[in-house]
């Protein structure tokens, strides 16, 4: 694939972040550093957006689900969370 070009501001931070990584030997040029961030940016936002997905697609099963009536009360949903909580404290 060819390369393009691209003229890009930097803070005086991100400058010497970017010449650190080159300089410790990790990468040949600002470039790559670059590149690797917005590979990992890139990356982070396919992993939101599936988790929005599986998030968004249990929302819809459980809507599915209250329309047929399969519901629980309120007392059996806080007795529930009760019950997650204290064995999340057990855990820590």
């Amino acid at each position: 694939m060819k390369a393009v070009t691209k003229n890009i501001s930097l803070t005086p931070e991100l400058e010497r972040f970017i010449d650190s990584r080159v300089e410790s030997g990790l990468y040949e040029s600002a470039s790559e550093v670059v590149r690797e961030g917005l590979r990992m940016l890139r990356h982070r936002e396919e992993l939101q957006q599936k988790q929005v997905e599986r998030v968004r697609a249990r929302i819809e099963q459980g809507w599915q689900e209250s329309e047929r009536g399969e519901v629980v009360s309120d007392t059996e949903a806080r007795e529930h969370f009760e019950r997650r909580a204290a064995q999340r404290r057990t855990r820590a």
